[in-house]
């Protein structure tokens, strides 16, 4: 536990550094929005701290004709939900203390789910806070790509993953769409 703890640390201050050196790189990656695998609703988060930036994408997929949702955190130990959302809607925090729609927006089942990060290896593994939200959202939903947006910077040799650690088929990154299957 304490290397994924230790491996979480490193992971977060390589990510500031990133996105100290690199301002512009949430725009780059979303200039590769149209190699993202299909999907009608798709799935986004509200940046906190160092995570890149999601407005530039947002307005991307919308551009595209694709309609948007976010995460909402209701519990703790559940698979979270996702709300329709509009960039610019208003937003309220979640009871992980995460952005996300306000109670009257409609909830959604997103075909395509993009998800922050912390490090990412060429197998699509993922190392995330380490609350498992996505993980439990992710096992409980199957069906739905999973992409990473991320720094291509943030890429790591190997991760050893746990049984719960689920998979992403791809990450958006600055330099472009990796898919992993």
């Amino acid at each position: 536990m304490s290397d994924k703890h230790e491996l979480r640390s490193a992971a977060r201050a390589l990510r500031k550094r990133l996105a100290e050196a690199d301002p512009t790189a949430a725009s780059r990656a979303a200039s590769h929005a149209d190699r993202l695998p299909p999907g009608q609703i798709v799935a986004l988060y509200r940046a906190v701290g160092s995570e890149l930036d999601t407005d530039a994408l947002a307005m991307a997929l919308e551009a595209a004709g694709r309609r948007l949702c976010l995460p909402v955190v209701l519990e703790r130990a559940a698979p979270m939900i996702f709300r329709a959302w509009s960039f610019g809607d208003p937003l309220e925090l979640d009871v992980a203390g995460c952005p996300a729609p306000l109670p009257l927006a409609a909830v959604v089942d997103p075909d395509l789910i993009v998800t922050p990060l912390l490090a990412f290896d060429a197998e699509g593994g993922r190392l995330g806070q380490g609350g498992g939200y996505y993980d439990r959202t992710f096992a409980a939903r199957p069906d739905v790509a999973r992409v990473g947006f991320a720094y291509a910077g943030q890429v790591v040799d190997r991760l050893d993953l746990d049984p719960h650690d689920i998979r992403l088929h791809g990450v958006l990154a600055e330099t472009g769409y990796t898919a992993f299957e």
